[in-house]
């Protein structure tokens, strides 16, 4: 995970709590995991488009 061990991720999380508040963080962890899970879908659709290019050539 990035060369981050337990102790740092701790500390990154209690940083994120500190400055949004236990109020915005499950809404700012859920806008985080739509995020990805869209740029995810865009790096599929893009290979699928350039797979369907190089097969008409």
């Amino acid at each position: 995970m990035f060369g981050l061990g337990l102790p740092e991720v701790m500390v990154v999380l209690v940083i994120a709590l500190v400055l949004f508040g236990p109020s915005k963080l499950p809404s700012l962890g859920k806008s985080l995991g739509e995020a990805i899970r869209g740029f995810k879908k865009g790096l599929e659709q893009e290979s699928a488009e350039e797979k369907k290019k190089v097969e008409e050539k």
